[in-house]
């Protein structure tokens, strides 16, 4: 498969997902979720580079148990899963560029989606797909969570199944992205596709449709603008999607 090919269909994938789950991230309140727990995925990424093997695998391992540990809190001390996050973040980060080697920490911190292999592609296409098909089977509940906790309890909601579902499903799209965008600016990813899409819809459905077209053409748009500006993809990608940012601002500019 071309280089290119590869490069934007692993980058339009995981901007489909990361703007998908975003639209929700940002009605939970929960928009800097997503960007701490990028940074809890960097002692992952560097046991796989120090062991030589696949950096999702490493980075995924660590989201998980993260996000079990901060559920588990959450429930256990009824502390915002906010701050559990601040905490497992600074900590996580710390751990993390000490045991990252100095050559390999630029491409951990910003990613490198010149590396990616057939394989990735086919975790990510797997995985976008699982998201898309899990999410949409607890829709109802999570809309309803996400109005209010005590209402969807009273209606039988599991609000703690769900949540914990919906953290390991965000910590799948960081691990995922951590190769294309790097662990600095991941958060950039899930947010802003989301935040752009809530500018301009005026129904949910029509949120979560444009949140993941916006993660798809940020992504989409990144690449090309890498390749002919001669920069990195990762910054490239995050600048682009803030580019979609400020054109939905338009409507709100010529009204005032």
């Amino acid at each position: 498969m071309n280089d290119l090919y590869l490069q934007l269909t692993v980058a339009i994938l995981i901007g489909i997902g990361a703007g998908y789950l975003g639209s929700f991230m940002v009605l939970r309140r929960m928009s800097l979720v997503g960007d701490a727990l990028s940074h809890v995925a960097l002692p992952g990424i560097a046991l796989a580079l120090l062991w030589n093997f696949n950096p999702f695998f490493g980075a995924f391992t660590v989201l998980f148990a993260a996000t079990l540990g901060i559920w588990a809190l959450e429930r256990k001390t009824e502390l915002p899963s906010e701050t559990l996050v601040g905490i497992f973040f600074t900590l996580s980060l710390a751990v993390g560029i000490l045991l990252v080697p100095d050559h390999e920490l630029l491409e951990a911190l910003f990613g490198d989606i010149s590396s990616v292999t057939i394989p990735d592609l086919l975790i990510t296409l797997a995985s976008v797909t699982a998201i898309v098909v899990i999410t949409s089977f607890i829709l109802r509940g999570l809309t309803i969570s996400t109005l209010s906790k005590d209402l969807a309890r009273s209606m039988n909601v599991s609000v703690d199944k769900i949540n914990l579902l919906f953290l390991i499903m965000v910590s799948l799209i960081v691990a995922l992205g951590l190769k294309v965008v790097g662990t600095l600016l991941m958060g950039s990813l899930v947010i802003i596709p989301a935040a752009a899409a809530k500018n301009v819809s005026v129904s949910v459905s029509r949120y979560v449709f444009l949140a993941a077209l916006f993660g798809a053409l940020a992504s989409m748009g990144g690449i090309f603008a890498a390749g002919f500006l001669s920069i990195p993809a990762g910054p490239a990608i995050v600048l682009t999607g803030g580019l979609i940012f400020l054109i939905t601002l338009a409507p709100y500019i010529k009204k005032n």
